[in-house]
């Protein structure tokens, strides 16, 4: 698994590489570099951090993408959020190859600190949930959680993940990029509604949760 893991991380890290550096048309874009070395660093600590504590969610979650869906919704929605991901890490690329935007350095540096402060998110959630894959499912002897950030919020990994695309967007110094954020949110609605179906069939004491904890992804919004 820790293999497996290592494998991955350096295949998603030359991939990350290739999706910024060749839309960008140049290996001068320090920008994407920063962004890269945040971002490789923060999983690559997040992934440590399970391999240690939680390889049985480790290896949850590396099964990721539609193929590792069950819920016929979700397949769909993963291939959009895949789409989305690509355009949200391309448009910031070609941005800087164009100049349509002037962003500056100190909003990079802020975006790579957002960056930092979403894996820090996802690291309180598998902290105190041990069954927060990465594809929608029940698994047995799952039980529910409400303590730590579940006391906030209903699906604290997906607030996570929206400080992540907002940081991804001004980490990689594109205002343009950033108007794509509210677009990840159509995609955000409808899995997390199927998947609280998902739980409320089959995980019990779930809809008690619900009636006890308001809010599913913002505090005092939704």
């Amino acid at each position: 698994m820790c293999l497996q893991a290592l494998r991955s991380a350096i295949l998603g890290t030359l991939a990350l590489i290739a999706i910024i550096f060749v839309p960008a048309g140049t290996l001068h874009y320090w920008q994407g570099w920063v962004y890269v070395a945040v971002f490789s660093a923060t999983s690559a600590a997040f992934t440590v951090y399970l391999a240690i504590y939680d390889p049985a969610l480790l290896r949850r979650r590396m099964q990721v993408g539609p193929s590792h869906e069950k819920e016929p919704v979700q397949k769909v929605v993963m291939v959009f959020a895949a789409l989305a991901c690509l355009s949200l890490i391309v448009l910031p690329a070609l941005d800087h190859r164009f100049g349509w935007s002037a962003v500056p350095a100190y909003i990079s540096i802020l975006g790579n600190g957002l960056v930092a402060l979403a894996f820090y998110f996802f690291y309180l959630v598998v902290r105190v949930n041990s069954y927060s894959a990465s594809n929608i499912r029940v698994e047995q002897d799952q039980t529910v959680i409400s303590t730590g950030p579940y006391a906030v919020v209903r699906h604290p990994m997906y607030s996570g993940a929206l400080i992540l695309l907002i940081g991804t967007a001004l980490a990689l110094g594109s205002w343009w990029a950033l108007l794509l954020v509210p677009l990840f949110l159509p995609i955000l609605i409808v899995r997390i509604l199927n998947e609280e179906k998902v739980l409320a069939r089959g995980l019990p004491g779930y809809t008690e949760y619900q009636q006890k904890v308001h809010f599913r992804l913002m505090p005092l919004v939704w």
